[in-house]
C-alpha cells in the first residue's frame, strides 16, 4: 500500500474546512508544505488556512484538481501558496504536472465525502493518490511520541486537556484536537516538542490505523447506527487499538473498558477502586470541582478544575495519569489543569441578555446529553428559582432512531426541553423519523417537553413562549443548532 508523503509532495484536502480536516491541513500548512483545499463553506477556519498560505477553492469541482495539475507548472501556483515554498524547494521539471504523475497531489478526503464528489471523480481521472484523513493523522503520529485520545465519549476535552498541560509544562506539544481552544487559536497547533496530542476517532472504523505511544480510552459505548450494529463490533474496534498501543491508560469507571480492555495504567472516581489513579473526597460545585488526587496508594494532593460535572473530573484524571507517565511533577499537572477554562463548543459560555444565560455544546449522543444536563444543574444548584432549559437539534436520522428509548431519558435534568427537527448530515431518512416523534417519547417522562420546528423561528419562540429571568438555556446538538445562540441574545438587545 502507498504511503502519504509529508516530505513536500502537495496535498489538496476535499472538505478542508471540517473541524478534523481542517486541523491536519493546519499542521501541513505550518510545515511549509504545499497545501490546497475545497470547501463550500467559508469560515474563520478556512480564512485562517489562507492566512498561513493554503490555496482554497469556494467550490468542489473537478476543475480545482484540472487547475493545480494539467493547466499550469505546479511551481507556477503553489510558490506563492505556501509559505516558505520556492522553486528550490518544490521542483517540477519540464512543464506540466500530468508529464510527471509522481508531482500529482495528494487527496486528502473524510468519510463525509462521497465518491461521486467531483473532486473525488477527478482525482481518480488524473490518477492522484487518494488518503483518508486517518492516514495523514496515522502518518503524523508515527513521527512523534504520540499521546491518541480515543472514546465514544470526552476525547475532546480529554485531548485538549492533555494539550494544554503539555503546553503549560514548556514541552512545546504538536496538538490535533476536535474542537478549539483559546490558548492555541484554533484546533490545532505545530509544535517543535517531541510530542503529539491527537484526537483519534472510532466513528469509521480507522482507529485502528494508530500506534501511539500513549492510547487513553474513556469509554466505550454504541453510538454511530450507520456504521456499528451492535457494541461488540465497537469493542473489537478499541481492543484492535488497545493492542497497538505501547501504553493504554484506561477508564475503570466505565464497565466496558473494565471488561473489556487491558489497561496498562488506570483511572477511577470510585474511591474504592483498585486503579492506578483514584480521585477521592469529590467536591462538586458550581464553579468547577475539587479532589484529592491518589497514585497508587499514596496521595499526590488536591486538584481544582474550573470545568463542571464528574465526566469532566474523570477527564483531568486520565490526563493526570498521562503526565505522570511521561515523568511531570503533580503540582505542574495541578496548576496546568485548575487554570483549563474549556473548549469551545463543550459547556461554552456565549453570552448573558435579561438574566439568562446561553450555553453551547456539542452533545448529540444521549450519554453526553444526560451528563451535560447534570452539570448543568450544578450551575444552577444554589437557586432553586433558577430553570435549565435544554434546547436539542438531533443529529442524524440514524443515531435519533436507534437511540429513540435512550433519548427519552437523557433529559431528567432540564426542567423544560425544546427539541427541534432533525440535523440530517446528509443522510436519507429511510425510517421516516422526525423530531416530532422525539419530543413525544420524551414527553412521555417529561411534563415540559415540546417540539418546535423551524429553527428560523426559534429565537422568537425561545423569547416570546419559553424563557424567563434566571433561566440557564443549553444549545445541544452537532449540528447547526448554535448558530441561532446569538439570534436568540440579540433579541432582548434590540
Amino acid at each position: 500500500m502507498t504511503k502519504i508523503n509529508l516530505g513536500g509532495r502537495p496535498l489538496h484536502f476535499i472538505g478542508i474546512g471540517g473541524i478534523g480536516m481542517s486541523a491536519l491541513a493546519h499542521i501541513v500548512a505550518q510545515r511549509k508544505l504545499p497545501l490546497s483545499g475545497s470547501d463550500v463553506h467559508s469560515s474563520h477556519i478556512t480564512e485562517r488556512l489562507e492566512s498561513l498560505g493554503a490555496k482554497i477553492f469556494a467550490r468542489q469541482e473537478a476543475k480545482n484538481l484540472e487547475i493545480i495539475t494539467n493547466k499550469q507548472p505546479l511551481t507556477s501556483l503553489l510558490k506563492v501558496s505556501a509559505i516558505g515554498t520556492s522553486e528550490e524547494t518544490v521542483t517540477v521539471l519540464d512543464g506540466s504536472v500530468e508529464e510527471d504523475t509522481s508531482c500529482l497531489p495528494q487527496v486528502i478526503c473524510s468519510t463525509a465525502i462521497a465518491k461521486s464528489n467531483p473532486e473525488y471523480q477527478a482525482a481518480l481521472r488524473l490518477g492522484c493518490p487518494i488518503f483518508h484523513r486517518s492516514d495523514v493523522l496515522a502518518a503524523l503520529i508515527d513521527e512523534y511520541y504520540s499521546i491518541a485520545v480515543s472514546g465514544t465519549h470526552g476525547k475532546t476535552t480529554t485531548s485538549s486537556l492533555i494539550s494544554y498541560l503539555l503546553l503549560k509544562a514548556d514541552l512545546d506539544p504538536t496538538i490535533i484536537v476536535g474542537g478549539e481552544v483559546d490558548a492555541w487559536q484554533g484546533n490545532a497547533r505545530a509544535g517543535n516538542g517531541e510530542y503529539l496530542v491527537a484526537e483519534a476517532d472510532e466513528s469509521d472504523g480507522s482507529l485502528v490505523k494508530h500506534s501511539p505511544k500513549i492510547g487513553i480510552i474513556t469509554n466505550i459505548e454504541l453510538d454511530h447506527p450507520d456504521r456499528y450494529q451492535s457494541l461488540d463490533e465497537v469493542i473489537e474496534i478499541f481492543q484492535t487499538f488497545a493492542e497497538q498501543c505501547e501504553t493504554v491508560i484506561g477508564c475503570l469507571d466505565d464497565e466496558v473498558v473494565r471488561e473489556n480492555i487491558t489497561s496498562d495504567v488506570s483511572y477511577s472516581l470510585n474511591s474504592d477502586s483498585n486503579a492506578d489513579y483514584i480521585a477521592r473526597n469529590i467536591n462538586y460545585h458550581a464553579q468547577g470541582s475539587e479532589a484529592q488526587i491518589w497514585e497508587r496508594g499514596q496521595l499526590l494532593g488536591t486538584l481544582k478544575l474550573q470545568l463542571l460535572g464528574h465526566h469532566n473530573l474523570s477527564n483531568a484524571l486520565s490526563a493526570i495519569a498521562t503526565g505522570r507517565k511521561i515523568g511531570l511533577e503533580f503540582l505542574v499537572i495541578a496548576d496546568a489543569l485548575a487554570s483549563f477554562s474549556g473548549t469551545k463548543r463543550r459547556f461554552e459560555f456565549k453570552g448573558e441578555a435579561n438574566n439568562i444565560k446561553f450555553i453551547d455544546d456539542y452533545a448529540h449522543h444521549p450519554r453526553e446529553i444526560e451528563v451535560t444536563l447534570a452539570a448543568a444543574q450544578l450551575r444552577v444548584q444554589d437557586n432553586s428559582k433558577k430553570r435549565v432549559i435544554a434546547v436539542f437539534q438531533p443529529h442524524r436520522y440514524s443515531r435519533t432512531s436507534a437511540f429513540m428509548t435512550e433519548f427519552a431519558v437523557s433529559f431528567k435534568d432540564a426542567d423544560v426541553v425544546i427539541i427541534t427537527d432533525i440535523y440530517s448530515a446528509g443522510e436519507t431518512n429511510l425510517n421516516n423519523i422526525s423530531g416530532q416523534q422525539l419530543a413525544k417519547r420524551i414527553a412521555v417522562n417529561h411534563s415540559q417537553a415540546y417540539y418546535h420546528s423551524e429553527l428560523k423561528s426559534l429565537p422568537q419562540f425561545l423569547q416570546s413562549k419559553v424563557l424567563q429571568p434566571g433561566d440557564l438555556v443549553m444549545f445541544l446538538g452537532a449540528g447547526n443548532l448554535n448558530q441561532y445562540i446569538s439570534k436568540t441574545i440579540d433579541l432582548y438587545q434590540s
